[in-house]
Protein backbone atom coordinates (compact mmCIF):
# COMPACT_ATOMS: atom_id res chain seq x y z
CA UNK A 1 0.00 0.00 0.00
CA UNK A 2 0.87 3.41 -0.40
CA UNK A 3 0.83 5.47 1.71
CA UNK A 4 0.13 9.18 2.13
CA UNK A 5 3.69 11.09 3.51
CA UNK A 6 2.15 14.84 4.27
CA UNK A 7 -0.09 17.07 3.30
CA UNK A 8 0.98 20.62 1.99
CA UNK A 9 -2.10 23.28 2.63
CA UNK A 10 -2.18 26.74 0.93
CA UNK A 11 -2.69 29.83 3.00
CA UNK A 12 -5.68 32.14 1.71
CA UNK A 13 -5.46 34.88 4.10
CA UNK A 14 -8.73 37.02 4.36
CA UNK A 15 -10.54 35.20 1.77
CA UNK A 16 -12.67 37.03 -0.91
CA UNK A 17 -14.94 34.96 -2.82
CA UNK A 18 -16.76 37.47 -4.76
CA UNK A 19 -16.81 40.52 -6.29
CA UNK A 20 -19.17 42.77 -8.15
CA UNK A 21 -17.36 45.14 -11.34
CA UNK A 22 -17.94 47.18 -14.43
CA UNK A 23 -16.70 46.51 -17.59
CA UNK A 24 -16.76 48.33 -20.49
CA UNK A 25 -15.40 47.38 -24.05
CA UNK A 26 -13.80 50.83 -25.88
CA UNK A 27 -15.72 52.53 -28.59
CA UNK A 28 -15.02 52.57 -32.05
CA UNK A 29 -12.63 54.76 -33.81
CA UNK A 30 -13.64 57.83 -36.43
CA UNK A 31 -13.10 57.64 -39.88
CA UNK A 32 -11.72 60.36 -41.64
CA UNK A 33 -13.74 62.21 -44.21
CA UNK A 34 -12.02 63.38 -46.78
CA UNK A 35 -10.74 59.88 -48.20
CA UNK A 36 -13.23 57.36 -46.71
CA UNK A 37 -10.60 55.90 -43.63
CA UNK A 38 -12.44 53.46 -41.44
CA UNK A 39 -11.60 54.21 -37.91
CA UNK A 40 -10.20 51.09 -35.62
CA UNK A 41 -12.40 48.56 -33.52
CA UNK A 42 -12.36 49.73 -29.80
CA UNK A 43 -10.47 46.89 -27.47
CA UNK A 44 -12.32 44.22 -25.63
CA UNK A 45 -12.50 43.51 -21.72
CA UNK A 46 -12.02 40.05 -21.03
CA UNK A 47 -11.46 37.72 -17.96
CA UNK A 48 -8.54 35.35 -17.38
CA UNK A 49 -7.81 33.05 -15.34
CA UNK A 50 -4.38 32.49 -13.44
CA UNK A 51 -3.09 30.88 -10.75
CA UNK A 52 -0.75 33.66 -8.96
CA UNK A 53 -4.15 35.79 -8.40
CA UNK A 54 -6.57 36.37 -5.76
CA UNK A 55 -10.07 37.78 -5.94
CA UNK A 56 -8.40 40.07 -2.75
CA UNK A 57 -6.19 41.24 -4.77
CA UNK A 58 -7.88 42.21 -7.71
CA UNK A 59 -10.07 44.21 -4.64
CA UNK A 60 -6.80 45.33 -3.27
CA UNK A 61 -5.20 46.80 -6.97
CA UNK A 62 -8.50 47.96 -8.01
CA UNK A 63 -10.24 49.56 -5.62
CA UNK A 64 -12.63 51.48 -8.39
CA UNK A 65 -14.05 48.23 -9.80
CA UNK A 66 -13.88 49.51 -13.05
CA UNK A 67 -12.46 48.05 -16.26
CA UNK A 68 -12.36 49.94 -19.49
CA UNK A 69 -10.69 49.20 -22.53
CA UNK A 70 -8.90 51.28 -25.02
CA UNK A 71 -11.12 53.11 -27.68
CA UNK A 72 -10.40 52.80 -31.62
CA UNK A 73 -7.64 54.91 -33.14
CA UNK A 74 -9.04 57.35 -36.03
CA UNK A 75 -7.89 56.96 -39.44
CA UNK A 76 -5.71 59.79 -40.85
CA UNK A 77 -3.88 61.12 -43.80
CA UNK A 78 -0.89 58.05 -43.21
CA UNK A 79 -3.18 55.32 -42.35
CA UNK A 80 -6.40 55.22 -43.40
CA UNK A 81 -7.66 52.17 -41.03
CA UNK A 82 -7.76 53.33 -37.52
CA UNK A 83 -5.56 51.33 -34.79
CA UNK A 84 -7.69 48.90 -33.01
CA UNK A 85 -7.75 49.38 -29.26
CA UNK A 86 -6.04 47.74 -26.67
CA UNK A 87 -7.62 44.91 -24.90
CA UNK A 88 -7.65 45.02 -20.88
CA UNK A 89 -7.68 41.74 -19.12
CA UNK A 90 -8.93 41.06 -15.69
CA UNK A 91 -6.84 38.79 -13.93
CA UNK A 92 -8.55 36.47 -11.53
CA UNK A 93 -7.68 32.83 -9.57
CA UNK A 94 -8.82 29.48 -10.77
CA UNK A 95 -12.32 28.70 -10.12
CA UNK A 96 -14.16 31.79 -11.11
CA UNK A 97 -17.44 31.49 -12.73
CA UNK A 98 -18.53 34.61 -14.36
CA UNK A 99 -21.95 35.41 -14.50
CA UNK A 100 -23.85 38.93 -15.10
CA UNK A 101 -26.04 40.77 -12.46
CA UNK A 102 -28.93 39.19 -13.83
CA UNK A 103 -27.14 35.64 -12.99
CA UNK A 104 -26.67 34.81 -16.55
CA UNK A 105 -23.64 32.57 -16.87
CA UNK A 106 -20.85 33.96 -18.95
CA UNK A 107 -18.20 31.49 -18.34
CA UNK A 108 -16.31 29.32 -16.27
CA UNK A 109 -12.60 29.33 -15.91
CA UNK A 110 -11.60 26.48 -14.50
CA UNK A 111 -8.05 25.82 -15.87
CA UNK A 112 -5.03 28.26 -15.62
CA UNK A 113 -5.42 30.75 -18.93
CA UNK A 114 -9.45 30.33 -19.70
CA UNK A 115 -10.69 33.38 -21.01
CA UNK A 116 -14.22 34.88 -21.24
CA UNK A 117 -15.03 37.71 -23.09
CA UNK A 118 -17.09 40.31 -20.98
CA UNK A 119 -17.32 43.52 -22.88
CA UNK A 120 -17.16 43.52 -26.50
CA UNK A 121 -15.38 46.69 -28.38
CA UNK A 122 -17.48 49.17 -30.22
CA UNK A 123 -17.06 49.45 -34.53
CA UNK A 124 -14.73 51.56 -35.68
CA UNK A 125 -16.73 54.82 -38.31
CA UNK A 126 -16.61 54.41 -41.94
CA UNK A 127 -17.22 57.99 -43.51
CA UNK A 128 -17.79 56.30 -46.99
CA UNK A 129 -21.03 54.55 -46.10
CA UNK A 130 -22.32 56.87 -43.42
CA UNK A 131 -21.52 54.48 -40.70
CA UNK A 132 -20.75 55.96 -37.03
CA UNK A 133 -18.53 54.20 -34.66
CA UNK A 134 -20.06 52.61 -31.69
CA UNK A 135 -19.68 52.64 -28.10
CA UNK A 136 -18.33 49.77 -26.63
CA UNK A 137 -20.35 47.24 -24.82
CA UNK A 138 -21.02 48.20 -20.83
CA UNK A 139 -22.08 45.51 -17.90
CA UNK A 140 -22.22 44.82 -14.46
CA UNK A 141 -20.30 41.47 -13.71
CA UNK A 142 -20.00 39.25 -10.85
CA UNK A 143 -16.73 37.03 -10.30
CA UNK A 144 -17.57 33.92 -8.20
CA UNK A 145 -15.22 31.83 -6.50
CA UNK A 146 -15.99 27.69 -5.95
CA UNK A 147 -12.98 26.06 -4.64
CA UNK A 148 -11.81 23.30 -6.78
CA UNK A 149 -10.75 20.36 -5.01
CA UNK A 150 -10.87 16.20 -5.76
CA UNK A 151 -11.99 15.54 -2.51
CA UNK A 152 -14.69 17.91 -0.27
CA UNK A 153 -15.33 17.39 3.34
CA UNK A 154 -18.73 17.50 4.17
CA UNK A 155 -20.29 17.55 7.74
CA UNK A 156 -22.23 19.17 10.34
CA UNK A 157 -20.28 21.45 12.82
CA UNK A 158 -17.83 19.57 15.61
CA UNK A 159 -18.13 16.41 13.51
CA UNK A 160 -14.49 16.67 13.11
CA UNK A 161 -13.86 17.65 9.78
CA UNK A 162 -10.97 19.63 10.85
CA UNK A 163 -9.03 17.01 13.29
CA UNK A 164 -9.77 15.10 10.31
CA UNK A 165 -7.27 17.01 8.10
CA UNK A 166 -4.99 17.39 10.76
CA UNK A 167 -4.95 13.65 11.25
CA UNK A 168 -4.28 12.81 7.55
CA UNK A 169 -0.45 15.43 7.77
CA UNK A 170 0.01 14.15 10.71
CA UNK A 171 0.82 17.87 12.00
CA UNK A 172 -1.53 20.72 12.74
CA UNK A 173 -2.09 23.27 9.86
CA UNK A 174 -1.25 26.15 9.60
CA UNK A 175 -4.19 28.33 7.98
CA UNK A 176 -5.31 31.63 8.09
CA UNK A 177 -8.95 32.13 8.85
CA UNK A 178 -11.50 32.82 6.20
CA UNK A 179 -13.85 35.54 7.16
CA UNK A 180 -16.95 33.23 7.08
CA UNK A 181 -18.53 34.53 10.67
CA UNK A 182 -16.00 32.38 12.80
CA UNK A 183 -15.12 29.55 10.80
CA UNK A 184 -12.04 28.05 8.72
CA UNK A 185 -11.99 26.44 5.57
CA UNK A 186 -9.03 24.89 4.40
CA UNK A 187 -7.65 23.60 1.15
CA UNK A 188 -4.30 20.62 1.77
CA UNK A 189 -2.80 18.90 -0.71
CA UNK A 190 -2.45 14.97 0.24
CA UNK A 191 1.30 13.99 -0.88
CA UNK A 192 1.80 10.14 -1.97
CA UNK A 193 5.17 8.61 -1.76
CA UNK A 194 5.49 8.35 -5.56
CA UNK A 195 4.27 12.30 -5.81
CA UNK A 196 1.08 12.25 -6.75
CA UNK A 197 -1.25 14.65 -5.29
CA UNK A 198 -4.85 15.09 -3.97
CA UNK A 199 -6.27 18.05 -3.00
CA UNK A 200 -9.08 18.22 0.18
CA UNK A 201 -10.98 20.85 0.66
CA UNK A 202 -12.49 21.45 4.40
CA UNK A 203 -15.08 23.46 3.83
CA UNK A 204 -17.23 25.44 6.47
CA UNK A 205 -20.20 22.88 8.83
CA UNK A 206 -23.06 23.13 7.74
CA UNK A 207 -26.28 23.26 9.58
CA UNK A 208 -30.13 22.15 8.86
CA UNK A 209 -31.85 24.97 6.12
CA UNK A 210 -28.22 25.76 4.60
CA UNK A 211 -30.29 25.37 1.36
CA UNK A 212 -31.84 28.03 2.61
CA UNK A 213 -28.91 30.11 3.13
CA UNK A 214 -29.45 29.86 6.68
CA UNK A 215 -25.79 29.82 8.65
CA UNK A 216 -23.47 29.30 5.90
CA UNK A 217 -25.83 28.18 3.48
CA UNK A 218 -25.26 28.93 -0.41
CA UNK A 219 -21.49 30.40 0.96
CA UNK A 220 -20.49 26.72 1.76
CA UNK A 221 -23.25 24.86 -0.71
CA UNK A 222 -21.63 26.31 -4.00
CA UNK A 223 -18.10 25.48 -2.88
CA UNK A 224 -19.38 21.31 -3.31
CA UNK A 225 -19.99 21.82 -6.80
CA UNK A 226 -16.10 22.19 -7.56
CA UNK A 227 -14.81 19.23 -6.13
CA UNK A 228 -15.06 15.69 -7.85
CA UNK A 229 -16.17 13.56 -4.83
CA UNK A 230 -17.87 13.63 -1.54
CA UNK A 231 -16.12 13.06 1.89
CA UNK A 232 -19.29 12.79 4.47
CA UNK A 233 -17.73 13.13 7.96
CA UNK A 234 -20.16 11.89 10.76
CA UNK A 235 -19.79 11.44 14.94
CA UNK A 236 -20.30 8.00 15.27
CA UNK A 237 -22.46 9.06 18.91
CA UNK A 238 -24.47 12.19 16.97
CA UNK A 239 -24.35 15.52 17.73
CA UNK A 240 -26.85 18.35 18.70
CA UNK A 241 -25.96 22.01 17.53
CA UNK A 242 -27.40 23.83 20.08
CA UNK A 243 -29.64 23.03 23.36
CA UNK A 244 -33.04 24.20 20.93
CA UNK A 245 -32.48 21.80 18.46
CA UNK A 246 -33.33 18.25 18.60
CA UNK A 247 -30.19 15.43 18.87
CA UNK A 248 -29.41 13.99 15.44
CA UNK A 249 -27.96 10.48 15.10
CA UNK A 250 -25.15 9.41 12.62
CA UNK A 251 -27.58 8.27 10.69
CA UNK A 252 -29.60 11.25 10.83
CA UNK A 253 -26.76 13.06 10.15
CA UNK A 254 -26.03 11.14 6.72
CA UNK A 255 -29.55 11.66 5.48
CA UNK A 256 -30.10 15.59 6.19
CA UNK A 257 -26.52 15.90 4.79
CA UNK A 258 -27.76 14.66 1.75
CA UNK A 259 -30.65 16.63 2.02
CA UNK A 260 -29.43 19.52 2.08
CA UNK A 261 -27.13 19.15 -0.86
CA UNK A 262 -30.28 17.75 -3.05
CA UNK A 263 -32.34 21.03 -2.26
CA UNK A 264 -29.54 22.97 -3.19
CA UNK A 265 -29.14 21.17 -6.59
CA UNK A 266 -30.04 17.56 -7.04
CA UNK A 267 -26.97 16.52 -9.07
CA UNK A 268 -24.84 16.88 -6.18
CA UNK A 269 -26.03 13.97 -4.62
CA UNK A 270 -24.80 11.75 -7.78
CA UNK A 271 -21.32 12.44 -7.11
CA UNK A 272 -19.13 9.44 -5.59
CA UNK A 273 -19.03 10.48 -1.54
CA UNK A 274 -17.23 7.89 0.93
CA UNK A 275 -18.52 8.07 4.68
CA UNK A 276 -16.53 8.74 7.67
CA UNK A 277 -17.17 7.60 10.78
CA UNK A 278 -15.06 9.76 13.08
CA UNK A 279 -14.85 9.40 17.16
CA UNK A 280 -14.43 5.74 17.35
CA UNK A 281 -12.44 6.48 20.65
CA UNK A 282 -15.87 7.30 22.49
CA UNK A 283 -17.32 5.00 24.56
CA UNK A 284 -20.23 2.56 22.94
CA UNK A 285 -18.91 3.87 19.63
CA UNK A 286 -18.76 -0.13 17.86
CA UNK A 287 -22.18 -0.70 19.13
CA UNK A 288 -22.89 2.58 17.80
CA UNK A 289 -21.12 2.05 14.34
CA UNK A 290 -23.22 -1.31 14.13
CA UNK A 291 -26.26 0.74 14.25
CA UNK A 292 -25.51 3.05 11.43
CA UNK A 293 -24.47 -0.06 9.30
CA UNK A 294 -27.61 -1.69 9.77
CA UNK A 295 -29.66 1.70 9.02
CA UNK A 296 -27.52 2.09 5.92
CA UNK A 297 -28.25 -0.85 4.34
CA UNK A 298 -32.24 -0.39 4.85
CA UNK A 299 -32.25 3.73 5.11
CA UNK A 300 -36.22 3.50 4.20
CA UNK A 301 -37.10 1.83 6.90
CA UNK A 302 -35.32 4.18 9.53
CA UNK A 303 -35.84 7.51 8.25
CA UNK A 304 -38.85 7.67 9.85
CA UNK A 305 -37.40 9.85 12.78
CA UNK A 306 -37.38 12.78 10.19
CA UNK A 307 -39.58 15.04 9.12
CA UNK A 308 -40.89 14.57 5.76
CA UNK A 309 -39.40 16.96 4.30
CA UNK A 310 -36.11 16.25 5.68
CA UNK A 311 -36.23 13.31 4.04
CA UNK A 312 -33.48 13.02 0.72
CA UNK A 313 -35.53 11.37 -2.15
CA UNK A 314 -32.29 9.61 -2.57
CA UNK A 315 -30.00 7.25 -0.51
CA UNK A 316 -25.84 7.70 -0.95
CA UNK A 317 -24.63 4.23 -1.82
CA UNK A 318 -21.12 5.15 -0.30
CA UNK A 319 -18.37 3.52 -1.65
CA UNK A 320 -16.82 2.53 1.62
CA UNK A 321 -17.68 3.24 5.05
CA UNK A 322 -14.85 3.96 7.33
CA UNK A 323 -14.75 4.33 10.94
CA UNK A 324 -11.74 6.51 12.16
CA UNK A 325 -10.64 8.05 15.17
CA UNK A 326 -9.16 11.61 14.18
CA UNK A 327 -7.22 12.07 18.02
CA UNK A 328 -6.00 8.62 18.07
CA UNK A 329 -5.38 8.15 14.27
CA UNK A 330 -7.27 5.04 14.42
CA UNK A 331 -8.42 3.79 10.30
CA UNK A 332 -6.57 6.96 9.23
CA UNK A 333 -3.74 5.00 6.69
CA UNK A 334 -7.47 3.04 5.61
CA UNK A 335 -8.84 6.18 4.85
CA UNK A 336 -5.89 7.38 2.58
CA UNK A 337 -5.97 4.45 0.53
CA UNK A 338 -9.84 4.71 0.30
CA UNK A 339 -9.43 8.21 -1.23
CA UNK A 340 -6.96 7.18 -3.54
CA UNK A 341 -7.96 4.29 -4.84
CA UNK A 342 -12.12 6.13 -4.95
CA UNK A 343 -10.28 8.71 -7.32
CA UNK A 344 -8.33 6.47 -9.24
CA UNK A 345 -11.59 4.23 -9.94
CA UNK A 346 -13.58 7.25 -11.26
CA UNK A 347 -10.79 8.48 -13.65
CA UNK A 348 -10.55 4.97 -14.59
CA UNK A 349 -14.38 4.69 -15.33
CA UNK A 350 -14.24 7.85 -17.46
CA UNK A 351 -11.66 7.20 -19.18
CA UNK A 352 -13.27 4.00 -20.64
CA UNK A 353 -16.29 5.60 -20.78
CA UNK A 354 -14.58 8.36 -23.40
CA UNK A 355 -13.28 5.28 -24.99
CA UNK A 356 -16.74 4.05 -25.64
CA UNK A 357 -17.92 6.73 -26.83
CA UNK A 358 -14.63 7.57 -29.45
CA UNK A 359 -15.50 3.76 -30.77
CA UNK A 360 -19.51 4.31 -31.00
CA UNK A 361 -18.68 7.24 -33.18
CA UNK A 362 -16.14 5.25 -35.13
CA UNK A 363 -18.40 2.87 -35.92
CA UNK A 364 -21.25 5.39 -36.85
CA UNK A 365 -19.17 6.92 -39.10
CA UNK A 366 -17.58 3.90 -41.06
CA UNK A 367 -21.66 2.40 -41.97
Amino acid sequence: MVHLCRIRLRKYGNFVDNLRLYVRGGAGGMGLPRIGGHGGNGGDVWVVATKSMTLKKVKEKYPQKRFVADVGGNSSVRSLKGQRGNDTEILVPVGVTVTTDDDRILGDLNAEGDRVLVAKGGHGGSFSSSFLPSKGQSKLIRLDLKLIADMGLVGFPNAGKSSLLTALSNATPQIASYPFTTLKPQIGKLVYEDHNQISVADLPGLIEGAHMNKGMGHKFLKHVERTKQLLFVVDVCGFQLASQTPFRSAFEAVQLLTKELELYKEELVSKPALLVVNKMDLPEANHKLEQLKEQLLNPEEFCHTLPNDMTPKSHLAFRHVVPISATTGLGVDRLKAFIRESLEEEASEATEMFRQQRLQLLRQHSQ
